[in-house]
C-alpha cells in the first residue's frame, strides 16, 4: 500500500521518531510500535490483507465513524486511517490516507 500522511505530525512521528508538537508527545514505546505498523502496511498490498496480523486487530468502523479504518498499535492507542484504490486491474494500488493515532480509552 501507498501511504499518506493527513497531518505533519504523523510524518514527523514515523520519519524522525518524534513530533515537534507539544501536544503530540508519546512514550517512546509507543512510537516504535508505531514506526512498526506503518511499516507493516506499506508492505502489504491492500486492506484485506491485514486480517492476517491477529495483534492488529484490523477493523473497519460503523456509525459516526463510519469509512473510517483502523489497527492497534498497541493495547491503549491506534491507528485510524481511510483507504482507497486507484488504477485498473491488474495494477490497482491502494492508498491509506493517516488519520490518527489516538488513545483507545480517551474518546
Amino acid at each position: 500500500m501507498k501511504i499518506e500522511f493527513e497531518y505533519d505530525y504523523l510524518r514527523e512521528l514515523y520519519e524522525e521518531g518524534k513530533a515537534s508538537g507539544k501536544r503530540y508527545r508519546f512514550q517512546s514505546g509507543v512510537i516504535n510500535q508505531y514506526i512498526k505498523t506503518v511499516s507493516i502496511l506499506m508492505k502489504e498490498p491492500d486492506t484485506e490483507s491485514l486480517y492476517q496480523y491477529k495483534s492488529l486487530h484490523y477493523e473497519r468502523k460503523h456509525g459516526n465513524l463510519h469509512g473510517i479504518e483502523a489497527v492497534y498499535v498497541n493495547k491503549q492507542y491506534r491507528l485510524e486511517f481511510r483507504s482507497r484504490s486507484e488504477g485498473k486491474e491488474p495494477n490497482v494500488i491502494t492508498i491509506c490516507s493517516l488519520l490518527d493515532l489516538s488513545n483507545h480509552y480517551k474518546k
